[in-house]
């Protein structure tokens, strides 16, 4: 959306809100002009973190503006929804007293209601900004697989996503999350896209802790469809300067056993995994030769290597990746709905928001996130760094 046409819609649901809410304050306190203070600076402010991210930020007065307009968004989503079901409250009350004579105490529950609504929105604000901010809690699932060798019992995978390095998460959110995978001690670590929202110029200082990310068999990578708005390509050949392994559409086999002396084939194939990656689900969108195929990850892979994952962004990706014949897919993209209302709407786009789902023989794993996107806010979604075990199913 054109930054005119953001700011005029911005300010007209600001008006609303304004109408909607400060008459009723008026009558319960003479503070009344802090709360249309607030809306101002909201409806001011909000249009800010689109204006012009690229270049020199200078120090601060620019990051100043954009953690001012992205805390703002947060707190007039809450603001306007709340709003809302206030209104919708009301009429309801109005509706009973016009229809079966309840009496409606209005000269109280239009004051109160407002003032419900300022710090309601204020305070799931606030409790969201320290979700968002904290560094992520360990998430533990075990992922029972029918057939699993023996051989893989127990192999772990971190998983990291939608991360969103830009202008609220800089190099230091990031550092505090290598360190917590560094921790796990994982075989493999899995970072399943919306790595980044800006350009490599703006944000490389900010990615590179994750050069620091330890495990087994390495870090491997997959596009997300902000990779795509933030310049794939480039991002692509940084993130495999850092030495972590971008999979576009393709598969490595992992050794997880020192098979030295192995007897037989059956032995090598069964102590080996197939980690494959597609590019985002939208990719082709972007760049035809980009466009997403789980079952063109598999080419070439050993046929008797039957333990396979996919790392695919987009929840989307696992009816083909099912067909394709995976035993796992690990996605992000949904953030679990990060706050209320966005957490009813995922549904309507996405298969899956949040957890561990199963779609024919194959299990489905979508983590909520382990940073945020926009608002630096998370209410009902915590965000996880994922640490998955391979279990053989029981039963």
């Amino acid at each position: 959306m054109p930054i005119r046409s953001l700011s005029v819609l911005t300010a007209l649901l600001h008006a609303y809100i304004a109408l909607r809410l400060l008459p009723a304050l008026a009558m319960l306190t003479p503070a009344w002009p802090l709360a249309l203070a607030a809306l101002a600076i909201s409806a001011l402010t909000i249009p800010l973190p689109f204006v012009s991210r690229g270049g020199e930020r200078g120090a601060s007065v620019g990051e100043l503006l954009q953690w001012t307009g992205l805390i703002s968004m947060g707190w007039f989503s809450s603001l306007f929804v709340s709003t809302l079901l206030r209104d919708a409250g009301l009429l309801l009350a109005w509706l009973a007293s016009v229809l079966f004579g309840a009496a409606v105490p209005w000269h109280a529950v239009l004051p109160w209601s407002a003032m419900a609504v300022l710090v309601l929105a204020t305070l799931v604000s606030m409790v969201g900004f320290l979700n968002a901010r904290r560094t992520a809690d360990v998430k533990r699932v075990e992922v029972p697989i029918h057939g699993l060798p023996a051989a893989l019992e127990g192999f772990t995978i971190a998983q990291l996503s939608d991360i969103h390095v830009g202008p609220t998460i800089r190099s230091a959110y990031i550092q505090r999350i290598v360190d917590a995978v560094n921790r796990l001690g994982a075989d493999a670590i899995a970072i399943t896209g919306d790595l980044v929202d800006g350009s490599v110029a703006e944000l490389r200082e900010h990615i590179a802790p994750l050069a620091g990310l330890r495990a087994r068999h390495g870090t491997f990578v997959v596009t997300g469809n902000h990779e795509y708005y933030a310049g794939a390509h480039a991002w692509i050949d940084e993130l495999r300067r850092l030495g972590l392994k971008v999979l576009l559409n393709e598969h490595v086999v992992l050794q997880t056993r020192n098979v030295r002396g192995a007897q037989n084939d059956e032995e090598l194939f069964e102590s080996q995994l197939v980690l494959a990656g597609v590019t985002d689900f939208t990719a082709g969108h972007f760049d035809a030769a980009h466009a997403s195929d789980p079952h063109l990850a598999l080419f070439d892979a050993p046929p008797l290597v039957h333990t396979r994952v996919l790392l695919a962004h987009q929840p989307r990706s696992a009816t083909l990746a099912a067909q394709a014949g995976y035993q796992l897919q690990l996605s992000g993209h949904t953030h679990g709905g990060q706050f209320f209302p966005w957490n009813l709407f995922v549904p309507m786009q996405q298969p899956f928001t949040a957890g561990l789902h199963r779609l024919h023989d194959m299990w489905v794993y979508v983590s909520r996130g382990t940073g945020y996107w926009g608002p630096p806010k998370r209410f009902g979604a915590p965000s996880e760094i994922t640490l998955l075990t391979l279990v053989v199913a029981r039963g």
